[in-house]
């Protein structure tokens, strides 16, 4: 753990940073020296510096921190407690400053990768920590970190995710858990709500990658309208020193315009102007095999991950892999074996007429992806949807992933993914408006699953997507265990082979 600071140093920091409007903290108590810094009242321990944020902040917790041993606050405003407070004008600010101060700036002690996008952010991510992982212990070194939507790694915790970038203390513990454990790469997804936030402010990447933009994550409390959601994205060439961008993207010519002279840049895709230009891509009974030129590789590269797709996800990674300077080899191996959990997972049935996909896809642009691919690689089976939308954000999803059902579809399954605190049935009548398909709405999905795979004689591909691995339902503002849709869909499918053997 890096060396502690005392009060004052915080008070310093606060107002270098022209953040504090107000202190009544002694010069006595400001001589304490702090060896606990939070926002969550049940974390606080020792002598403590609390910070009061959040749109459900409730005075409770400050009291709770107060009397688990927090000696001061820090909050935009004055609560009614007798306690020291430092006033700020703006608390998310204010945690970065305090939290860089606190963990001795760990963002800047690693080689960081960040990658943002309405889609491909989790499998890229995975082709880069397959790839890093085969460098790195070629020179005998731990694997890297990751933070991502799937799950999170840093040395210390390996577990599940519930966020694609988590909120700056926890961000930060991971790097420190990282540095601790010896690791020297870190991979992380960078959402837009990381960038408009402020979660990821004071972070420099070594290498950033935008991989494109659809209409997503509009909303009243995310993204007001397209122009802010993509407005966050580009952030991303503010904080990295190389940027990496996919000219096949639509709108990707005016993140290359907003990238140059702020950060060095690497483009990839399919035009021969690409830093990193593929040629040609073949379908083959292992894998998909593409021939890249750029100037440090050559030659054929393959991902045996299915989805035409994935092409552009690994030119992602060896666009960033060559800003690392990471051998051919390296990069080569990574992506033949790197494997995503909850991606494109395929399973059949014995007699080979149901095929069930189980992706983490969750919006238009990952939704058109799947389907062209599934009716090129699929062709002749019927096609069936089961989906959900998550309950109060992302609220365009239900007009958009309700259209793409219908119109691509044989079959469509209305069922619950993550509702939170909004009632089911509405988010389904949401969504059922534009399903102009036969459909049914069902909130149970392990039942939806069930019939997709058991009932019917017709051969079938089931695209299953929104929840992947996960083994949790947000319900409320809580997330239950729940069966994972690989958990359901194998069962399901031994009871199909049972009866068609």
């Amino acid at each position: 753990m890096n060396a502690l600071h005392c009060l004052q140093a915080y008070i310093d920091a606060l107002r270098d940073a022209d953040l504090l409007t107000c202190s009544t903290v002694s010069d006595a108590l400001a001589r304490t020296v702090i060896d606990c810094f939070h926002y969550d009242n049940r974390a606080i321990t020792g002598t403590a510096l609390f910070l009061c944020k959040g749109a459900h902040f409730k005075e409770d917790y400050l009291r709770d921190a107060l009397a688990r041993g927090a000696v001061a606050y820090v909050a935009e405003r004055a609560y009614g407690v007798d306690a020291p407070c430092l006033l700020v004008r703006d608390i998310r600010r204010a945690l970065v400053t305090l939290g860089r101060l606190y963990y001795d700036n760990v963002t800047d002690k690693l080689v960081t990768v960040g990658i943002t996008g309405t889609k491909g952010k989790s499998t890229t991510a995975y082709y880069m920590r397959y790839i890093l992982n085969d460098w790195l212990s070629a020179q005998g070194k731990p694997d890297c970190a990751l933070i991502s939507s799937i799950d999170t790694y840093d040395g210390v915790v390996c577990e599940e995710s519930h966020i694609t970038t988590p909120e700056v203390l926890e961000l930060y513990e991971h790097f420190q858990h990282a540095l601790d454990s010896g690791i020297t790469h870190l991979v992380m997804e960078a959402s837009s709500q990381s960038f408009k936030v402020g979660r990821v402010r004071g972070m420099t990447f070594d290498v950033g990658a935008f991989l494109n933009i659809g209409e997503d994550h509009i909303s009243p409390i995310e993204h007001p309208d397209f122009e802010d959601y993509f407005a966050s994205k580009r952030m991303i060439f503010d904080q990295c020193r190389l940027g990496c961008v996919n000219t096949d993207a639509e709108h990707m010519e005016h993140a290359v315009e907003y990238a140059r002279g702020r950060c060095e840049l690497i483009t990839f895709g399919s035009h021969e102007s690409d830093t990193v230009y593929c040629e040609k891509v073949e379908k083959r009974a292992d894998g998909l095999y593409f021939s890249v030129r750029s100037p440090k590789y050559h030659g054929v590269f393959s991902i045996t991950m299915p989805g035409l797709f994935n092409v552009s996800n690994a030119l992602a990674a060896i666009a960033m892999s060559m800003a690392l300077d990471i051998p051919e080899e390296s990069v080569r191996r990574g992506l033949r074996v790197a494997r995503a959990s909850g991606r494109m997972q395929v399973y059949e049935s014995r007699d080979k007429k149901v095929t069930v996909i189980v992706d983490y896809a969750h919006n238009r642009m990952s939704f058109d992806a799947l389907f062209r691919s599934t009716r090129a690689e699929y062709p002749g089976k019927s096609m069936i949807s089961i989906f959900g939308c998550p309950g109060s954000h992302a609220l365009q999803r239900r007009k958009d992933l309700g259209e793409l059902s219908g119109q691509n579809c044989d079959f469509v399954y209305i069922t619950e993914e993550d509702s939170g605190e909004e009632p089911f049935d509405q988010i389904a009548a949401d969504i059922e408006k534009h399903v102009d398909a036969p459909h049914l709405v069902c909130e149970d999905r392990n039942e939806c699953i069930r019939r997709a795979i058991c009932e019917g004689d017709a051969p079938r591909v089931i695209l299953l997507t929104g929840k992947g691995e996960e083994e949790y339902m947000k319900r409320g503002n809580a997330f239950v265990p729940y069966p994972s849709d690989v958990q359901m869909t194998l069962a399901h499918l031994r009871t199909y082979d049972e009866r068609h053997p």
